[in-house]
């Protein structure tokens, strides 16, 4: 049995009358069970009929019926059909309000588009959302049967509010959702990394937002990234703003039924990003953390990030992908130890049901190159990412280098370097990075100094420092840049000939077995 409450009776008469489906009429008249909605036509337009007391039987899908106004006399009226009804001999009349969207895209045969659609695209899942885009025009058509609505509701004193219309997106996802449902055997969520999505338009009825940027200019200003200025965004502003009147001058109830319907004009799949993160070892010293590339012209053969992501995005058939790192190191510069946190973002991944295993296996592919070795690969949320930025400042990393001096030493040179402790540098921009990074100039801390002697001119020196320290600058002092550096403290000439990241102290990702 249909429940509307007697006081929309007046609505649902003036909709029926101006070419209004069954639905539309439902929305108008506040019912909020998904139920109703997924009634039959036949069905619906008996309920209905019982409701407004109309004489003889409904047949769609435009058989024209006594029915009785709001008030007292008699019309005539028509109840426009669905396409829900295989035996409609006519086609339906088109709903004036939702343009057919809730008449003939709620079928099995466009569920079964939608499912082909899904099941052609390969992808895993578990749930999904359904993504709805609806023409701008329908919000003014709305618009206009809402002031219709609220003046009917006035004659009886009573308040009608715009929110208090069943939302077009809502009625339609309770007609669809359970076909959906079925068709794919999972469940329709309120928040999913998947997504089903559907794109409406409508050329034939575009204009109906033309007036507004009459009207009201300063809501529709052009960008570069839409195609159109009657974007949904502008359109809501312009109805919040234009006056009444000026709306029913422009745009006069009731709005034309159109000859066809709305069309579907994408099913888009998508699924969101999945973020996978460990830690990196490098080994060689000319291999870059990022592909090198200089106008144009590729430096290196491969890169850390690409020995990497070769096997990712091979593994979870994703588009794209982005890299990130706990800091980087030079292409000479090896990391060592427990290596580097990494994340690589995998875009619209199409394999996401990866077990454990699977990870150990993707794990040892990557590990067989001689170059590279990755530890901790793991499927990570897209929250945890910030465990790998947070505080990067105030983490520490340590080194390890190969100093070079002009002057010749002894092992009692350097003892007094062990010694230096919090020491504070002041380093601006190198000139090797100042290309890519502002001139700025940044306090940074040498918190301790190891030394083991090598020869009279070479000795290896270990470094526990703050990250963010250029370490070549405080061997060679780049031309007075870092001050002080190991050519001042040492009053000679020096510099780097190796250098090693022994570890970054960032304990991210979580460590797994092995």
């Amino acid at each position: 049995m249909l429940v509307i409450e007697e006081k929309y009776k007046p609505i649902a008469e003036i909709l029926l009358s101006s070419g209004t489906c069954l639905r539309c009429v439902l929305r108008f008249c506040c019912v909020g069970s998904p139920a109703t909605y997924r009634l039959p036509h036949k069905e619906l337009a008996e309920e209905l009929g019982k409701f407004l007391a109309i004489d003889g039987d409904i047949s769609p899908p435009s058989k024209k019926v006594r029915l009785e106004d709001g008030e007292g006399g008699m019309g005539e009226a028509q109840i426009p059909g669905d396409a829900d009804d295989n035996s409609a001999a006519e086609a339906p009349q088109i709903c004036n309000l939702c343009l057919g969207i809730l008449q003939q895209h709620c079928s099995t045969e466009f569920v079964k588009k939608i499912f082909h659609k899904v099941q052609s695209a390969g992808y895993e899942f578990q749930d999904f959302v359904f993504p709805v885009s609806l023409p701008a025009q329908l919000l003014v058509r709305e618009h206009s049967a809402w002031l219709q609505a609220q003046q009917e509701m006035r004659k009886q004193n009573r308040q009608f509010e715009k929110a208090d219309i069943i939302q077009l997106k809502e009625a339609y996802k309770w007609i669809i959702h359970p076909m959906i449902s079925e068709e794919l055997g999972v469940q329709a969520v309120s928040k999913s990394l998947f997504e089903v999505g559907v794109v409406f338009c409508h050329h034939d009825t575009d204009e109906d937002c033309h007036f507004l940027a009459t009207v009201c200019k300063d809501c529709f200003k052009p960008t570069k990234n839409k195609q159109s200025i009657y974007t949904r965004m502008a359109v809501v502003k312009a109805l919040d703003k234009i006056k009444d009147d000026d709306f029913c001058n422009h745009f006069p109830w009731p709005p034309s039924s159109p000859q066809i319907a709305c069309q579907v004009i994408d099913i888009q799949c998508n699924h969101g990003s999945v973020f996978v993160a460990g830690r990196y070892n490098k080994y060689s010293r000319t291999l870059p953390q990022t592909p090198w590339v200089i106008d144009g012209e590729r430096k290196m053969e491969s890169s850390v990030e690409e020995l990497i992501t070769e096997q990712l995005m091979a593994v979870f058939k994703a588009d794209s992908f982005n890299f990130s790192s706990s800091g980087r190191e030079d292409v000479d510069v090896r990391t060592l130890g427990r290596g580097r946190p990494f994340a690589i973002e995998l875009v619209n991944p199409h394999k996401v049901q990866l077990s454990v295993q699977d990870m150990k296996d993707l794990q040892q592919k990557i590990n067989n190159s001689d170059k590279i070795k990755v530890r901790d690969l793991q499927i990570v949320s897209r929250e945890a990412l910030a465990h790998m930025k947070e505080g990067e400042e105030e983490k520490t990393k340590c080194y390890s280098a190969i100093i070079w001096t002009e002057r010749p030493i002894g092992k009692k040179d350097l003892e007094f370097l062990n010694d230096l402790k919090e020491l504070k540098l002041i380093q601006k921009t190198p000139l090797r990075v100042l290309h890519r990074r502002p001139l700025a100039s940044r306090s940074r801390i040498i918190h301790t100094m190891k030394t083991e002697y090598v020869d009279e001119h070479h000795f290896r020196l270990y470094l526990k420092t703050q990250a963010g320290t250029y370490i070549k600058e405080f061997a060679h002092g780049d031309f007075g840049r870092t001050v002080p550096n190991i050519g001042s403290i040492m009053k000679t000439t020096a510099d780097i000939l190796e250098l090693d990241v022994e570890s970054v102290d960032v304990d991210w990702p979580p460590a797994l077995e092995d």
